[in-house]
């Protein structure tokens, strides 16, 4: 009597995260639950001093890619993912972008002063990166892939501080919506988390941070700020099968900050 052939193991599902930046970046958050869950997570980062701080962390889930990215390149995009290739293999069930920037000169000067370049730098680095990263990805995110960013209020509403960064993630929440209508017939979904303020690298650039923590908690209706790991867990949400019929959503993980009128 023949037996049945054991079945095929499912193939474990793989992630690809840029901007990891440190162990407080939310970028690194994600990649840490993802890593819980049981998916292959390799990591990108984008200024070479990073690495330092990037690797150790990076031993800590075993991910099999470590790898620098400067995401305004052409170039080094094309070659990140052929390392992705080698690392994870031909398909990317996640893709992760949480990259933002704008020169200190833009966030410290009037808005009206903004330098053209500076503005440019701004919603290349912050906005048009994922469409990049979605453009050379290419079709290795297939059926039930899904992508996210992160966003956040100052997309919507002046934020005292935010300055450029507001444009720039304004231009990224409509790429989202655009790249969800564009990938949705190939199953791939694409969402963003719009966070509430969080201690960050990136959060440090903006001018009275500290003022922006202490009035969030004090306004908001759950009366507190949010932690790292809790927008991690509403990432894990939008990235898993949980969240099948949800793309080009913008979901805010901000205590309900965002409801409030004055």
């Amino acid at each position: 009597m023949e037996t049945a052939p054991a079945p095929t193991p499912p193939r474990p599902r793989t992630a690809l995260v840029f901007g990891v930046a440190n162990d407080h970046s939310l970028a690194w958050y994600i990649a840490r639950a993802l890593a819980a869950e049981g998916v292959r997570v390799g990591l990108s980062y984008g200024d070479e001093r990073l690495e330092r701080r990037v690797r150790p962390l990076a031993a800590t889930i075993d991910a099999p890619l470590v790898t620098r990215c400067d995401v305004t390149d052409e170039a080094a995009l094309a070659e990140t993912f052929a390392a992705a290739d080698a690392a994870l293999g031909p398909h990317i069930d996640i893709l992760v972008h949480s990259l933002a920037f704008a020169t200190r000169e833009d966030l410290t000067g009037p808005f009206s002063q903004t330098s053209r370049a500076g503005f440019g730098l701004a919603l290349d680095v912050s906005a048009y990166s994922l469409l990049a990263l979605v453009r050379h990805a290419g079709a290795r995110l297939g059926p039930g892939s899904s992508v996210l960013t992160l966003s956040y209020l100052g997309a919507e509403r002046v934020v005292s501080g935010y300055k450029v960064m507001g444009p720039a993630k304004a231009a990224l929440e409509a790429c989202v919506r655009g790249l969800a209508e564009e990938l949705g017939p190939r199953g791939v979904r694409v969402n963003a988390v719009s966070a509430g303020p969080v201690r960050t690298l990136a959060a440090a650039g903006i001018p009275g941070f500290r003022t922006l923590l202490e009035c969030h908690a004090e306004r908001a209706p759950l009366r507190r700020n949010v932690t790292a790991e809790e927008v991690a867990s509403a990432a894990c949400f939008l990235l898993s099968d949980k969240a099948s019929a949800v793309t080009g959503q913008i979901l805010h993980v901000d205590g309900g900050y965002n409801i409030l009128g004055v």
